[in-house]
Parts: structure tokens; C-alpha cells; sequence
């Protein structure tokens, strides 16, 4: 069994206690051994003094497929920006555009902290995605893009509901597994105005049958609800329960529009909602409320969303926007700092169906952790772990990323990517992509 012990830092176990511990973590065979105590003789190590070791961030919505659109769909609402810009590009993506988006995610994502995605894809080529993330050493679960209706969405992009779901039955059948076991399969219908009710309800017998998590869209404009209401004749959240999909196995992006009595009916039916605070704001969706669905015991976890609505795929963004704009919201401390690292770990990995492996720095658990360094200016004095981790840290402050024991990240620097020749061959082909949407 390959072991290697983590020395020097301070450690935010986040488990059940909140321990914050001062020791090793002792890895072993791509599980903590142990966590605390006297390091073991002989054992490779790697000192990481002046930083702070947590549980790898869980981001929790994803589309891998949109980072080629970085900067090429800005200042849109989200209808507009869906279907000017993002379903033309989608339409034209290819083999070669599939793969190097995804390399160029999972590089972002592991150089500044992130471990673990729930990710939706577009329509075809999601068997790229998943191969390329078989080999790259993120954790991930990933759905293709279920849609079958919506007159401004391109042809390519929709499929009859037996075809959709057979794909993705596929897909899970080849794919659920790869990766020693990192690579997990979803369903992922878009969201309610791209979807008919037939989709939506054969994806809820699906997801009961198999037990796949459910990852769509939901709540996120006004614009959207008004269209859902005019298609359903219900509330956004009324309509999904209504079809069947609204299961502990629901994983709903966004809910910003969400009254009390949808709020009432997440909590009801442990639907889960992931919050993009840093999408939100450039999309002009709102402000989720975020602190009262938890006090709901709503299971609220953290993601980027795309790169095409963000620009960033940080974690210690989404961190800091969370924590702030609920302070907007409700007043300071409305969302305090270690509830925000809860959110970007144990939360997250409640939502993957994965709390009993990884989010925790804890004995037994996946080694999916992530080292912080809080030892420089701009982080001094750091006497609060948790809040030099929020408001203070950046995704530049990452030394060490790790999934399953495996160093990806080291002093910085990816392990298994030249980021400058990634870089080019991204930017190769987003220009071809533009090409081919006419864009």
C-alpha cells in the first residue's frame, strides 16, 4: 500500500465536532489512515507548514462543456443568454472542443481547491467528457443534457424522450465506475422550460428505478418561473414535484425564487439545492435565500455553475459571495464562515450521496483534501481558520490538492498538465467553435 504523511499544517477536520486539530494526516492507500497523534517513522512525507488542511471542495453544479465560453456570453439575462449564445455554442461542440473544455475545467478546479463536481454536459459527446475525466483524477458526477422541446433551442439539442433516456442509460452502464471508482452517472434534464412533461416524468421513473441523481435547474429567474406557469400552470417547484422528480435524489441548481411554501416543500421532500452565488449576481437572477432554507434543514451546498455565466470555476469565490451577500440580505453574520466551509464540503458531499466518504478529514474517509497556505501578508494573522479560509484566501493560496491520495496539485503547480500549452490549445479551439456556431 503507497502511504504518505501531511506534516505541520492545521486541520479542519469538519467532521460532526468541528475539530480543529494540529498533527499529521496519515495517508494510506488513498484512504486516511489517521489524523493527529505522532506521525509514523519512515513513511514519505510533506510538510506543509503555514497552511491549513481541509476536506477538498465539493462543487455541487457544473457544465465542464461551457469553459471554452468563457467571455463570449456576458451581459445577458438568462433566457437570452441561453439562447443567443450558450445553446448555439453547444450545438457546435465537437470531439476535440469537448475534450480540451474539460481539461481546461478540471485544471481550474483542482489548482484552486476543488475535489469533487456534480457537472451537467450538453447533449452529445458526453461519453468525451467522461473519458477525459476518467483519467484527469477529479471526482465526478455527471449527467448529459436531457432536452425535447423550446423553438429557440437548435435541433441538435433536443431529442425524443426514449432516445434521451436510453443514452443516458448507456452512458451509465459504460461509465459508472471508471476512474477507480470516481466517475459516477446522472440524469440531468436541463430544466422545466426545455423539458415536456413526458421528459421529466420518464427521467423520475428512471432515477427511482436505478436510484441516479436527478440534476436540473430550477427557480433561477422570474422570467423562467413565468414561463414554467404558462407551460404547467403551477410553480416551478409544484410542477417538478407533480411529475415525480422531487426525491431526496433531486439536486435543484439555483432556487433563488423560492417562497415559503416551496421552501416548505424542499424540506418536505429533502430535495437538495445547489447555491451559485457568483452566477447569480452576473446573470442579474437575485439573491437566494440561502440562510432560511437551511434553518429549513434544506441541504444547501455550493457550485461556480459554467464558466460561460461565471467566468470562474473558484470555490473561494463562491465562498466569500455566499457569506456576504446573506449578510446583504439578513445582516452580518447571517451566514458565518465555518457554516460556508460546511456548505463547500459536508454539504456538498451530502448532495453527491458521498457522506460517508468523503468531506470529512476523518479516519476512513476518501483522501480528497486540499492545503491552504495562510501563511503569507495578505492572510496574516489568520487567527480564525475558518474565516481566513472565506474572506481572506484566494484559489492562488492552494498548495496541495489530493483525490484519493494522489497529489494533483503540488507548491501550485498541477502535476499532470503544462498549463501553458493547455492554455493555447484552448484558446485554438474556441476559436474554431465560434466559427462553427456562426458566433
Amino acid at each position: 500500500m503507497s502511504s504518505l504523511v501531511l506534516t505541520g499544517a492545521t486541520v479542519l477536520t469538519m467532521n460532526d465536532a468541528l475539530d480543529v486539530l494540529e498533527g499529521p494526516v496519515v495517508v494510506r492507500d488513498g484512504v486516511i489512515a489517521q489524523v493527529g497523534g505522532r506521525a509514523p517513522d519512515g513513511v514519505p512525507s510533506i510538510d506543509l507548514s503555514g497552511c491549513v488542511i481541509l476536506p477538498g471542495f465539493v462543487q455541487t453544479h457544473i457544465h465542464l462543456c461551457q469553459t471554452l465560453f468563457r467571455g463570449a456570453a456576458d451581459d445577458l439575462a438568462l433566457l437570452a443568454w441561453l439562447r443567443q449564445r450558450v445553446w448555439p455554442m453547444e450545438a457546435a461542440h465537437d470531439e476535440a472542443s469537448l475534450r480540451v473544455s474539460t481539461r481546461l475545467a478540471v485544471h481550474e478546479l483542482l489548482r484552486t481547491g476543488t475535489t469533487s463536481v456534480l457537472t451537467m454536459e450538453t447533449v452529445h459527446g458526453t461519453d468525451v467528457v467522461l473519458d477525459t475525466l476518467a483519467s484527469s483524477g477529479l471526482r465526478a458526477t455527471v449527467g448529459k443534457c436531457l432536452m425535447d422541446r423550446d423553438d429557440a433551442a437548435p435541433a441538435r439539442l433536443k431529442q425524443p424522450v426514449a432516445t434521451a433516456i436510453d443514452e443516458a442509460l448507456q452512458l451509465r452502464a459504460a461509465y459508472d465506475g471508471a476512474g477507480t471508482g470516481r466517475i459516477r452517472v446522472a440524469l440531468a434534464p436541463r430544466f422545466a422550460v426545455s423539458c415536456t412533461r413526458e421528459l421529466l416524468e420518464a427521467t423520475a421513473a428512471v432515477s427511482t428505478t436505478h436510484g441516479m441523481l436527478v440534476h436540473t435547474h430550477a427557480s433561477e429567474q422570474r422570467d423562467e418561473i413565468e414561463v414554467v406557469r404558462a407551460i404547467a400552470g403551477m410553480g416551478n417547484l409544484a410542477y417538478l414535484a407533480d411529475t415525480g422528480l422531487a426525491t431526496p435524489r433531486l439536486c435543484a441548481a439555483h432556487c433563488v425564487w423560492v417562497d415559503e411554501a416551496e421552501q416548505a416543500l424542499l424540506a418536505e421532500r429533502d430535495v437538495k439545492v445547489m447555491h451559485c452565488p457568483g452566477s447569480n449576481l452576473k446573470l442579474g437572477s437575485g439573491l437566494a435565500p440561502v440562510t432560511e432554507m437551511r434553518a429549513r434543514g434544506i441541504t444547501v451546498s455550493l457550485g461556480a455553475d459554467g464558466a460561460a455565466c461565471n467566468n470562474r470555476l473558484d470555490m473561494f469565490d463562491e465562498m466569500r459571495l455566499a457569506a456576504t451577500l446573506q449578510a446583504v440580505r439578513l445582516g452580518p453574520g447571517a451566514l458565518p464562515a465555518r457554516d460556508v466551509v460546511w456548505m463547500a464540503t459536508r454539504a456538498g458531499a451530502t448532495t453527491l450521496g458521498l457522506a460517508d466518504a468523503i468531506g470529512q478529514v476523518t479516519p476512513g474517509f476518501r483522501a480528497d483534501l486540499v492545503a491552504v497556505d495562510v501563511s503569507g501578508p495578505l492572510t496574516a494573522p489568520s487567527s480564525d481558520p475558518y474565516s481566513t479560509v472565506v474572506y481572506a484566501s484566494r484559489g492562488t493560496d492552494v498548495r496541495l490538492t489530493m483525490v484519493d491520495g494522489e497529489v494533483l496539485v503540488r507548491d501550485g503547480v498541477h502535476q499532470r498538465v503544462d498549463a501553458q500549452a493547455l492554455g493555447h490549445e484552448a484558446r485554438a479551439e474556441a476559436r474554431r467553435l465560434m466559427r462553427r456556431a456562426g458566433l
